[in-house]
């Protein structure tokens, strides 16, 4: 049997529609419980600031979190050694909702005027990702099909049943960041307003995505 590989290749501009802001909050404590229950009342205390801005508690979700020793030089009868000077927790979680900037700014107002002061980061993704990776998909094998019909029709053969499609199944990313980096809430990232907020003028680009759909045809 005659078989004919064609690569085809997908490519989508969307629009993001979902604002998630990426949050880190951390701590030393001397005890390793200790460091336990500091995080999860940090957690409770940012949920509760949360929550005025119509979040549920289940909103507010765990990226990583880790808890590692710290430790500290000193010498000792001429030789340096190491003890141990507590624990450190490192806590990510992220929120989303759907964008607003009006909303965003008062929760950025919030966030400054809390104890915890967590960095953060703000990026932009698609709510119905998978809608959009099935149009990538099928742009792929329409080019493939394409593709395969210029080559057929030159070389004076004919596509018959496709016997099999490969794609790879990874992870397409859809998210941008305007702001390529953490921030603090002492950093100056917006001007503030009388109304308990933030000023906040962010309009995300297009997400820019691709992907390959490889389809093997009979050919006769």
């Amino acid at each position: 049997m005659r078989t004919i590989r064609i690569t085809g290749r997908g490519q989508i501009k969307v629009h993001p529609d979902m604002t998630r802001i990426t949050m880190t909050m951390e701590g030393i404590t001397p005890e390793y419980a200790e460091t336990l229950r500091r995080s999860s009342e940090d957690t409770e205390t940012l949920k509760g600031v949360l929550e005025p801005f119509g979040f549920s508690r289940t909103d507010l979700k765990t990226l990583r979190f880790d808890v590692s020793p710290e430790f500290e030089s000193y010498r000792q009868m001429g030789t340096y050694k190491q003890r141990l000077t507590g624990y450190r927790y490192e806590h990510v979680l992220k929120l989303e909702f759907a964008s607003d900037n009006a909303r965003l700014g008062k929760i950025l107002y919030a966030l400054s005027g809390c104890a915890l002061r967590p960095r953060f980061q703000i990026s932009y993704t698609v709510k119905d990702p998978e809608a959009a990776k099935n149009e990538l998909l099928g742009k792929a094998v329409r080019d493939a099909r394409e593709k395969a019909d210029v080559l057929t029709g030159a070389a004076g053969v004919s596509l018959k049943e496709i016997q099999s499609v490969d794609y790879s199944w990874g992870e397409i990313r859809f998210e941008c960041s305007p702001m390529n980096r953490e921030l603090r809430m002492d950093d100056t990232l917006c001007a503030p307003s009388a109304a308990e907020s933030f000023a906040m003028d962010i309009e995300p680009d297009d997400i820019d995505v691709t992907d390959t759909v490889t389809v093997v045809w009979e050919i006769a």
